[in-house]
């Protein structure tokens, strides 16, 4: 049996990006005979400046929707991070296990240091190591698969590297992890910045699709939806078309077409956003709806929370203190 884990971070409303990248493969992981583990991870969100009670208010919505989504608390373990010690007890000694130049060349942290400065804030040391944090986050679980985005590839072969290292310097203690992505639609891409992810960082960005919007919204973004310039109609080409790839991609994924396939069926743009409009809206629809049900009894939410933390707490225990038996620290 294959253990699976994969997590989410809290620092904004959840967007279609995350849904079809990561969320939906989540739900369709679990009903397969394995044994899955989901997790809000909070203490991630802490790594830039935040609002405090904005992160508990997002992380308590995060957790909703995906119940809504689909994962059910009888088929999965579904908790948050900082509910469960051994995340932090495991990532110092995988902190005492990597090397400065491995986390300095991680492109998340190239990126959002970058942001930081230009915004003439300082570059927060949790920045940099948290990539140690999420390899703990998968490691103290024996995750035997790591279904995630397209951008989180980097990370996870960083948790692949430090399992391993460690494994050979103190004895077999970890599973060695792989990532999985989805077919298509991996990295959904902003619709006016095609050739960035679409984010959920990004305030009320006019080319984010968050889960929650109401379907009027998410058509009027869509059909402003940035294509690309010239007369070479509807074709799939992700490096010279980012535009329209982008809308096929997302049409692919809400469909289960085939993006290239798709793009022979439409003589202009308007057509194809509106299709892709109405696709969304239609996937995102029983979301919402589960999603209002669930927000309005938020205690049962935090009892799957609580509940998920005592299994999930119970799976790493073991593993954890053996990983600090390995390295030479003294039983208590």
């Amino acid at each position: 049996m294959t253990r699976i884990f994969s997590g989410i971070k809290p620092t904004g409303h959840l967007t279609l990006g995350n849904y079809l990248g990561a969320v939906r493969q989540w739900v369709e992981a679990e009903h397969q005979p394995d044994d899955a583990l989901f997790c809000v991870v909070d203490l991630h969100a802490l790594t830039v400046e935040h609002d405090p009670a904005r992160v508990r208010r997002l992380s308590r919505q995060a957790a909703t929707l995906l119940l809504a989504a689909g994962l059910s608390p009888d088929r999965c373990t579904l908790f948050v991070q900082s509910h469960v010690d051994e995340h932090t007890r495991l990532a110092y000694l995988l902190e005492c296990t990597a090397t400065d130049g491995e986390l300095r060349r991680m492109v998340q942290y190239k990126e959002k240091a970058v942001q930081a400065r230009g915004a003439g804030a300082g570059v927060r040391l949790s920045l940099l190591t948290y990539p140690v944090l999420m390899a703990a986050d998968i490691l103290a679980y024996g995750a035997g698969e790591v279904p995630v985005g397209e951008d989180q590839r980097q990370h996870v072969e960083l948790t692949r590297d430090l399992a391993v290292r460690f494994n050979q310097r103190y004895g077999h203690t970890f599973t060695v992890p792989r990532a999985v992505h989805p077919a298509v639609a991996a990295r959904v891409m902003d619709l006016q910045d095609p050739t960035s992810k679409m984010g959920k960082s990004f305030g009320d960005g006019p080319g984010v699709v968050f889960l929650l919007d109401e379907p009027e919204v998410v058509r009027r973004k869509v059909m402003r939806a940035v294509t690309d310039s010239g007369d070479g109609g509807v074709v799939y080409d992700r490096a010279g078309r980012p535009g329209v790839a982008n809308l096929l991609d997302i049409l692919a994924a809400c469909t289960g077409g085939d993006p290239a396939a798709l793009a022979d069926g439409y003589a202009g743009y308007g057509a194809l956003k509106r299709d892709v409009a109405e696709a969304v809206v239609e996937v995102l629809r029983p979301l919402r709806e589960r999603h209002a049900e669930l927000a309005a009894d938020p205690a049962a939410v935090d009892r799957v929370l609580r509940e998920g933390a005592a299994r999930a707490r119970a799976l790493a225990r073991p593993v954890v203190d053996r990983a600090y038996e390995a390295i030479g620290l003294l039983a208590p």
